[in-house]
């Protein structure tokens, strides 16, 4: 996906939010502010607006000399899912289709975004995930249990701490001797890192490999080379979150997005209301870069 105009007010609200969520100096605060109007500025609509997150947080970090800002509250919402798990777990036992149910509930975990408007606070995170299977939902279950029936090399590509932790229900569906789960190259915003999957135990479950990048989304041209060939490599990817829609939506490769739409623009792109929970089979065009 290009950036869209609509995108504007989102950046300038997200700088202005993660400004005040690392730092109450409001000098340092004002500063974060004025780097993200210059971005605006400079706005190049070809770009993908999950581009422009990664610019405004870098920022953050440097100008706050916080390495992992959001460190504490990804910690927190780990052990706040991992610690629902088991009800979460018999929800799946007990359905009629686990798969199904496992995935609706990995789409539900996506609630967990800190960089969206109106972050979820912990009680709400739990309804959420209790209430997952009354949300509306639109998604080709069929050919997404079709395509895993023959998958051998599925990569698992995360998106935030705590959501982490509902997708080891989903990584567990589909077989975890079959699963490489990718996490971010470095800390943006509360997307997952390695440490995170160490925290909910999926890295005792499954390989963890990082796309090189602190992108909050996987944008291809500037992931390592090491991960492009898994990339490459995979006979299907299930990929988590609006933003590794907007970066791969239209890339050729055999994807599946699991999300829940936040955001006006990726509701007019997909045409699903806002609000739902979205299980897409992917069908771009543009190749995998070149080693």
């Amino acid at each position: 996906m290009r950036t869209s105009l609509d995108c504007v007010p989102c950046f300038v609200r997200q700088g202005l939010e993660a400004s005040r969520f690392v730092t109450e100096d409001q000098d340092t605060q004002a500063e974060i502010l004025r780097e993200v109007l210059r971005l605006v500025a400079d706005l190049d609509l070809t770009r993908q607006p999950v581009t422009f997150g990664q610019a405004i947080h870098r920022r953050v970090r440097e100008l706050t000399a916080a390495a992992d800002p959001y460190r504490s509250v990804k910690s927190e919402y780990n052990r706040l899912v991992g610690g629902v798990l088991p009800e979460l777990a018999r929800l799946v036992r007990a359905s009629a289709d686990p798969l199904v149910t496992a995935a609706r509930l990995a789409i539900a975990g996506n609630v967990i975004d800190f960089a969206v408007p109106g972050a979820l606070q912990p009680d709400q995170v739990l309804t959420a995930l209790r209430g997952a299977l009354d949300e509306p939902f639109h998604g080709d279950t069929e050919a997404f249990s079709a395509a895993l029936t023959t998958a051998r090399n599925v990569l698992y590509l995360l998106d935030n701490a705590g959501e982490i932790a509902t997708d080891r229900l989903l990584v567990e569906e589909i077989g975890a001797d079959r699963v490489t789960a990718v996490v971010r190259g470095g800390p943006i915003i509360n997307d997952a890192v390695r440490a995170d999957a160490v925290e909910v135990g999926l890295a005792e479950l499954v390989e963890v490999i990082d796309n090189g990048s602190d992108a909050p989304g996987t944008v291809l041209t500037d992931c390592s080379e090491s991960f492009l060939a898994r990339l490459r490599a995979a006979d299907l990817v299930v990929a988590k979150g609006q933003g590794n829609f907007e970066t791969l939506s239209s890339v050729a490769v055999p994807v599946f997005f699991l999300f829940k739409i936040k955001c006006p623009v990726v509701a007019g792109h997909t045409g699903l209301d806002l609000g739902t929970h979205a299980l897409l089979r992917g069908s771009g065009t543009d190749p995998v870069p070149a080693a």
